[in-house]
């Protein structure tokens, strides 16, 4: 199935009950799903786009860049995917009139209406977090479980063949939900960055936080997103020949 929208930011009109989120943002039709925990920890808090604004940005979706991820930072935009060229994101214009609920939810999670910046030139990849609205202090388990709905929905619209969830708390939530390992896996970051593992429909490839990268982590997620890209990460099997006509059936 393939989701007809040309939106990059916010693709499917998502609206949690909070006056400021980030919301999804890429391909609709991703191939690759990147997972974050929530802004104030994985960044967009002034961006309204997942996993930019941090210092850690720039070494972040370089990564992604040279493994395929992203076809590049567009024209304008800063290596950590804010819109300035010095780094900063645009000032809200209308201080006077603060931004409701609807209309950040129109300008893709954003309180100053530059939604029509994408900085990200995404490659068959969606970004998105398990808690997308920023919390005003340390969420609790409630409001985890309360944004899993937002989080679930997209994941199952975007029906992405490859789940990256990016640090402890993402990896742990996407290997206890979306396979049959957790029982067996150590949620050891070092170890489980750029490793392949087999879920339930999905293949999982965990992604240590990049504010704790060491020497040699960039490059080892590079290696093992250019490793994946040569196979058939997809493992589709064709029963079309089982069923009348010439269309393709394919199934994972």
């Amino acid at each position: 199935m393939q989701n007809v929208t040309d939106r990059t930011r916010n693709p499917f009109g998502m609206r949690p009950d909070c006056r400021s989120f980030v919301p999804g943002y890429g391909d609709a039709n991703a191939d690759f799903h990147v997972v974050g925990d929530r802004p104030d920890i994985h960044g967009g808090v002034e961006t309204g786009i997942p996993f930019t604004g941090e210092p850690w940005s720039p070494a972040f979706l370089s990564a992604l860049t040279e493994g395929g991820l992203l076809a590049g930072i567009a024209e304008g935009a800063a290596p950590d995917g804010t819109s300035g060229t010095d780094g900063t994101a645009p000032a809200t214009t209308d201080e006077a009139a603060p931004a409701t609920s609807n209309e950040i939810a129109a300008n893709g999670g954003r309180s100053d209406g530059d939604a029509e910046f994408e900085p990200l030139r995404t490659e068959r990849t969606y970004f998105s977090y398990l808690h997308m609205c920023v919390p005003d202090g340390e969420p609790t388990e409630a409001s985890y479980d309360d944004m899993e709905r937002f989080f679930d929905a997209e994941l199952r619209a975007i029906a992405a063949h490859v789940l990256l969830p990016v640090g402890a708390r993402a990896t742990a939530h996407v290997l206890e939900q979306y396979t049959a390992r957790a029982w067996k896996t150590e949620i050891d970051m070092d170890a489980l960055h750029g490793e392949e593992l087999l879920g339930s429909g999905w293949l999982v490839l965990p992604v240590k936080h990049p504010a704790e990268w060491a020497a040699g982590d960039a490059e080892r997620l590079v290696d093992a997103l250019r490793e994946l890209r040569s196979t058939d990460f997809r493992r589709e099997s064709d029963l079309g020949r089982f069923i009348a006509g010439s269309d393709p059936y394919l199934v994972r």
